[in-house]
Order: C-alpha cells, then structure tokens, then sequence
C-alpha cells in the first residue's frame, strides 16, 4: 500500500514552499487572505490534495490559482456540478482546482489541486470571512493553527470522510510569513501575540487604525495566537457597509447591510444575587489524547468547580471516550458526602477510554428528567475531534429548551466548529484552551455565567427613517451575559438622505427587571470598507437556511435558495463548491496522474498538538478502539497514520508536588467553611501549634482556619483569584451565616500569623 503522506514516492520533500496570510481586522470581524506556493517535484503530473480547517463560522469567498504566467479565478457552483465538471477537466486533459466544505464538519476544507505538471509550481491564494471570538479580558481573539489534528470517526460511520494527518511543526519543510491591519470606531489600545511580534504601528493620530506583524524567523512550531484590545470596549457599535455596485439592487449584496455588536452590562445588583440553584452536569473527554497534562487538567479544574457550587444544587459528572461512564445513576443533592464521593472518582479519572464518542453520553443526558426548579447546566470538555460535529450539535439544538450548554476546546486541534457550535446552539458559552493557558480561569468564568439569572424576554427594535426598510439576517438573540457581545446582520433597502440615523433597541428582563440598550448609528456607509460585513451576513444567512434544510419537507427549494444565495455572495456553503478550470492549458497531459496528500502543520484553525517523542509511523490506517488518532487522510486507499508508542515504553512521570493554592483548596468542605488541622496548617506553611497557638480565644476552631483560608488567598493568590472567587464568596457566606463575635481579632491574628495586611472589607467580612 502506498504511504503517502510525509513524502513523495521518490522519497521527495513536500510540494508546498511557503505560506503568506494577511489579516484585516474590522472591529469584530475579519477578513484572512492565505496565498499557499507548491511546485510539483516529480516527473509526473500531479494531483495533491491539501485538507485544512478554517473557523467553523467562517465564510470562504475567494479562491483563485496563478499557474505559471496563467491568473485564473474560482466560480461558486453547486457541489455536484462542481465535481462533475472537476473529473471532466482531468478526464480531457485540462487542469482543475475544487475547493469544498466537507460533509461531516463545517470547518473542514479540502482542496484537490488537479493536474500539475513536472517542475511547474502554482500559487493558490484562498480567502475567508470570520467573526472574532470575545475573551474574558475583552480581547478579541484570531487563531492561525500549526497542526490539523486528526479528527476521531465513531464506529461504524460512513466511509471515514476527511481524516487529517498530523504533523510535528519541526518536520514542515515550508515558511510562513503573518502581516495583521486592524481599524474599528474605537482606538486599539494593544495587540498582544504568544510569538513575537514586530512592535504595533499606528496609522492615524486617533490611534482606530494599526499594523503588526510576525518578526522574522517564526518556525512555525506553534499556533500563532493574536488577541487585539480596543478601548471602551463595552460600548455597543455599528458598521454601514455600501453595497456592490455591480450587484442586483434590494438583493443582499445590492443594499447597504448593517453590523451592530452589542455589549449589555447588567445593574450590579441583580448581578450580586447570584443563583444558588441548578443541575450541573460535567461531561469530561477521557480519550486517548487527553493523556498527560489535558486530563490532569481536568482534574484540577472538576476540583475547583465541585468545591465552587452552591449548596442545595445538583451535579453529576460523566466521561467518556468509545464508551461513557457516570459517577452517580443520576444527579445527586450537593453536600459533603456527594461533594466528597465525586471527588475521590474525579482524583482517578486517566485518558484511558479510547475513541471520542461524544453522542451516545449526550443523549444519556438529556434522556434524565429535568429536576423542578433546578435548570440543567451542562458542561463539556474535550479536545473536539469528532467526524459527527453536525449530528452533535443537531441534538444539542434538539434540548436547547430546557438547558444550557457551555463548552471547552482543549488544546491545539480542538475543532471550532464542535466547541462554537454547541455553546451557540445550547444557549451558553465557548472557552478555547490552547498553549500554557490554564483552564481554571476560563471555567470559573463560564461558572459565573451559569450562575448568572437568565435573561428572557429578548427584544431587538429598529427605529430608521421612513423610506428605508430594515431585514434582520441573524437569528433572534436568545441568550445574554454579562459582557457577552452579540452581533446582529441587517439589511437595508431604500434611499436615505446623508445625514441619516438609524436607532436599535435592545430589551430584555434580568430577574424580574425589563432594561434596555440604545444605539444610534449613522445610515452613511463607511468608506472603502470592501464587502466583509456583507459576506459574514451572507453566511448567517446561509447557516439558518441549511439548518432548516435539514429537517425540512421542501429541502429542495431551501437547497436552491441557498445555492443562489452562495454563488451571488460567492460565500461557500455545504451544498456549493469552488470550482477553476483552465481551459486555456488544452495540452494533453503525458503519464498517468499521481496522487499526493501533502501533510500541513495546519492552516487556520483555533487550534496544535505539540507531538510527543515516540510516535512512529506507520502505513496501514488501525481501526482499532484504543486508538484515538485514526492519522492519514481517508480520500484514497493507501491511508498513513502514527501511533504513540504502546505505553509501557514511556516511563511514568513522578507526579509534581500538588499546586498550593490547589491544596488549599481541596480541604474546603462543601458548606464553605475549612477545619483546624495539621493538613490545613501545612497547607498555609505553618506547624500544627503555630497555628492552634495563635487562635483568638473565643474564635471557634471552624472560624479561625476558614479566616486564615481566606487571608491566604488574599494575601498569596491574588493573582489566580478568577480561580477562587467563587469558593471564597461561599466562606464569606458560611461565615456570615455563623454570626461569629470574634472576626475582628480573627482577621488581626491571621495577618500577624501569616505575614499579610488584608482589610477586614477586602474579604468582604
């Protein structure tokens, strides 16, 4: 069987040379143009194919190919006239690219490069629309991956679809040179990159327009992350974008379409009460590339989330991988005991489970009855390398009535698409976990959020000049946070003087108080803004009418509305392709063309595994369930794909000493409070007597240690108190709730003790 994959036949380097991206950021969104340079090697003509990911709700809209002297653009078409047209092109000897999304996961593309011939070289330049995830500190943030990871497919789905080879970054023969322009209504305040950035240079005196790029001599060894920061943030804005001049006009790509990203802040109040009720189900990944730091990890943070709930809720945890186990038969009260019981599971919890079978626990879930009173909060952790992404989500939106879902991509290769694709359709919120970010932060984060009231009763209003007509593109806003953005697509048809305003109204209700956020916005479009606004609502667009062709009686007329929506935007669709013929090269083509899967250390993608010594490869793809890296792409027969070495050959690592601040932690008890014992005492770096010596004499023993606990945190952790928040609000309540006389000396002795100054108010006492 041949292998291909790494090589040519010839034992010949890989055909692609160099990559060029370069990234336009407006305000939220972006535009990233990717230039891909191969030479053909052999002496043969070639066909590669080249598999990568863009963000699962990014819009393609651009392909074209220079071949030699020869500029040729891409059509959209309709996928399987694309195709067609694809083989008829080889088959008389013309040369063919077809670009297209893959069946199983929407942020998978392939391209087939038809036909290449010997010593030619050809340079294809792609596209893409995307909006820009929000991070926890504001910061928008842009992914440009190292590694594909291959994707997990269940047993027994059809015909493996696409699968993605890895590759280790050290082995990618090629360069990679990154430029960024960033503008927005607000000044950028910072870009800040995990590689090393040339320093920003700002284009204008009121600082709204930047450029940065990669330094020189980037490997390409890891992702490159880029988060950019505006001032002001919070505020809501809106972007007018002219329409196509050479478009029909009142179409979608005719008129003026309007972006509004809204920011509301809730009253402090309302967010100060904090529920204390819920069913919270964590659902944790234990596949077989979850292994060593992703699962402790989880560990780690399932410790911090089980020591952050409120008393009186209800939890359970699952995981999985080719099976799915459960720590109770159903969700339990919360309480020392069950708290405790879950714990002692979670500390044994390894990557031991196989494959990545993420529906069969999913419907397990949502087949349990709802508890009165307690809505169900799921939680799902995972590196997100399922085939099935379509189905998952499909099933997620299924429950989406009565839960709500929040979701984490592990580690570089965690698809999108999967991750997005849940929290958007469960209503919740997606966190990326990638590099040496720790994941605790981001998930207390997301447990604050599930904490938060729901906020019902949405409404968004447009007030606009009479001879203008508005047509929302986006789907009804169905889920607000707390410094959650939402951004709504707008069309707008008919003339407007310039001097024009337009006004839209946000309105909602927060635990029995109706609020509302205005936003007035000139009608006059921004100048040269290209079409980016109109290609990300294109897709919207396209995003509800496939989902409603799936489960629609008259899917053909829905196909058709979105084929025609897709060719006049030119944005791709799963029922549209790319499709480029040269029929200038008529020539017909000596020798028998060769296949060629060109490995890629990833292109565009919030995700790369950094690959361990000791995987070997090898050239028979192993179907086996303990293995969770299916390598090599399934588009042809000789399939190729690596394996970790069988376990025995590494050695264990020593387990590290347990962090402090995580030490501290695991001896609270579920009530809040912390007990006055030698494990506590060595925990603060103190003796047992030191400690027992320097109590106030009326303090109970109770009291004392959970001050000391929290004079710690204060005084040691401030910088992980995203991490700790929540348990230490639930101290301050138990040590309310116990009407302590003596907290004053507590507090006085506690600082003395353990070398601090924090004020009584800073623990919130």
């Amino acid at each position: 069987m041949d292998c291909c994959g790494l090589l040519t036949l010839q034992k010949e380097p890989v055909p692609l040379k160099s990559i060029e991206v370069e990234l336009e950021v407006r305000d939220h969104v972006a535009t990233v143009v990717s230039t891909l340079n191969y030479e053909n090697k052999e002496d043969k003509p070639l066909e590669a194919v080249f598999v990568f990911p863009v963000p699962g709700d990014a819009a393609v809209c651009h392909f074209s190919a220079q071949i030699g002297q020869t500029q040729i653009v891409a059509e959209v078409k309709e996928k399987q006239k694309a195709r067609e047209e694809y083989d008829d092109a080889l088959s008389s000897g013309q040369q063919a690219f077809l670009l297209e999304e893959s069946d199983e996961s929407p942020d998978i593309f392939s391209l087939r490069v038809g036909s290449l011939p010997p010593g030619e070289s050809a340079s294809i330049r792609l596209e893409y629309v995307t909006e820009l995830a929000v991070q926890a500190d504001d910061g928008l943030r842009f992914c440009l991956p190292a590694v594909i990871n291959p994707r997990y497919q269940p047993q027994g789905s059809e015909g493996a679809g696409v699968q993605v080879m890895s590759v280790p970054a050290s082995l990618v023969p090629y360069s990679l040179s990154f430029s960024a322009r960033v503008s927005s209504p607000r000044p950028v305040s910072k870009v800040e990159s995990n590689c090393s950035l040339d320093p920003l240079q700002y284009l204008n005196t009121d600082q709204t327009q930047a450029t940065v790029k990669l330094a020189a001599g980037h490997k390409f060894d890891r992702d490159v992350e880029l988060l950019i920061y505006y001032k002001d943030a919070h505020q809501p804005t809106a972007v007018v974008e002219a329409g196509q001049a050479s478009a029909e006009p009142d179409s979608l790509m005719g008129d003026p379409v309007v972006m509004v990203s809204l920011y509301p802040e809730f009253p402090q109040s309302v967010m100060s009460s904090m529920a204390s009720c819920g069913e919270f189900v964590f659902l944790v990944d234990r596949s077989g590339s979850m292994s060593n730091t992703r699962i402790s990890s989880a560990r780690e943070t399932l410790l911090l989330l089980l020591k952050s709930l409120p008393m009186g809720c209800y939890f359970n945890i699952y995981s999985f991988g080719s099976r799915y186990e459960h720590i109770f038969p159903k969700s339990v009260e919360y309480g020392e005991k069950t708290m405790e019981e879950a714990l002692k599971k979670v500390e044994q919890m390894e990557a031991d489970l196989g494959g990545t079978e993420i529906l069969e626990p999913l419907k397990h879930i949502y087949s349990q009855p709802c508890i009165p009173t307690q809505p169900k909060q799921l939680f799902v952790f995972t590196d997100g390398e399922v085939g099935n992404t379509k189905e998952v989500i499909d099933l997620v939106k299924k429950n989406s009535g009565f839960h709500r879902c929040f979701s984490f991509g592990i580690g570089e290769g965690a698809s999108s698409a999967l991750i997005n694709g849940m929290a958007k359709e469960g209503g919740g919120h997606a966190q990326f976990i990638t590099g040496t970010d720790r994941m605790q932060p981001k998930v207390m984060q997301s447990l604050r959020f599930a904490l938060q009231p729901t906020v019902v009763d949405i409404s968004v209003t447009w007030d606009l000049p009479k001879e203008v007509s508005v047509t929302v593109l986006s789907p009804p806003i169905t889920t607000l946070f707390q410094g959650q953005r939402s951004l709504i697509y707008a069309q707008l048809t008919g003339q407007s003087s310039e001097a024009a305003e337009g006004c839209v109204t946000l309105k909602y209700s927060l635990a029995g108080h109706r609020s509302e956020n205005q936003l007035h916005f000139s009608l006059r479009p921004a100048e040269d803004s290209g079409l980016i606004v109109h290609r990300l609502a294109a897709r919207t667009l396209i995003s509800l009418l496939e989902m409603e062709a799936e489960n629609n009686q008259e899917k053909e007329e829905v196909k058709k509305k979105v084929v025609q929506l897709s060719v006049q935007s030119g944005v791709s669709s799963s029922f549209t392709a790319f499709i480029v013929v040269n029929k200038e090269n008529n020539k017909e083509i000596q020798g028998p063309l060769l296949h060629r899967d060109i490995p890629t250390a990833g292109l565009m993608r919030c995700a790369a595994t950094p690959v361990q010594a000791g995987l070997h490869y090898n050239c028979a793809a192993d179907d086996s369930e303990e293995s969770d890296d299916d390598g090599g792409f399934g588009l042809f027969e000789g399939t190729c794909s690596y394996r970790a070495l069988p376990d025995e050959e590494f050695k264990p690592a020593k387990k590290p000493p347990r962090d402090p601040l995580l030490q501290l932690v695991s001896l609270q008890k579920a009530s809040g409070c912390w007990l006055l014992d030698p494990a506590l005492a060595a925990a603060l770096g103190k003796t047992n007597e030191e400690v027992e010596k320097s109590k106030p004499e009326k303090a109970s023993s109770e009291v004392w240690a959970t001050i000391l606990a929290l004079i710690w945190l204060h005084g040691f952790k401030m910088d992980a108190k995203d991490e700790w928040e929540l348990l230490a609000a639930k101290a301050v309540s138990w040590l309310s709730a116990q009407k302590a006389p003596s907290v004053t000396e507590c507090v006085e002795a506690g600082n003395i003790l353990l070398g601090c100054s924090v004020q009584k108010t800073a623990l919130g006492l």
